[in-house]
């Protein structure tokens, strides 16, 4: 194994996505995004966040691809637009169930978790796990080994 130390970060695929999304308004957005809320007074009544945020977020996200605008008219109203994942967007998924599912573990109330994501067809929860390409489960960090990709690059020496 090479020594991961010996490559530059500033590619790194996990601080481009934080750029993105790191911060909680994105989050809860994405959250009401994948639970069908798609204009723009339904998600600020859902996120709470306030008026200039939320524009903001929605912006970056359109901007970023991974929300479209489609436009809508109410009968009377002027032209506005819905917010609706790309598959860029719906990409995300995983890694929603992942928050999910760790502050559920870590950070639910007493009672237990304020909602249970389960399969359409047979109506089990949804678990998410790890897999190889060949197929074997993965149940953490010490049964992987990070290797340098294709677009990994040397550091230079000091």
């Amino acid at each position: 194994m090479r020594d991961m130390r010996r490559y530059r970060v500033d590619n790194c695929s996990i601080e481009r996505t934080l750029a993105v999304l790191g911060e909680k308004w994105t989050f809860l957005v994405l959250r009401e995004a994948f639970n069908g809320i798609r204009r723009f007074a339904d998600l600020q009544t859902r996120t709470g966040a306030p008026r200039q945020v939320l524009s903001a977020r929605l912006s970056r996200l359109v901007e970023e691809g991974l929300l479209r605008k489609v436009p809508y008219q109410e009968p009377g109203q002027r032209q506005r637009d819905e917010y609706r994942l790309t598959q860029k967007g719906l990409d995300l998924y995983p890694i929603m169930i992942a928050l999910m599912h760790w502050g559920d573990r870590y950070l639910a109330d007493p009672e237990g978790p304020p909602v249970v994501v389960t399969h359409r067809d047979c109506g089990a929860p949804v678990t998410l796990h790890l897999v190889c390409e060949e197929g074997h489960r993965v149940d953490g960090p010490r049964e992987v080994t990070p290797r340098p990709g294709p677009g990994a690059r040397l550091s230079t020496p000091a």
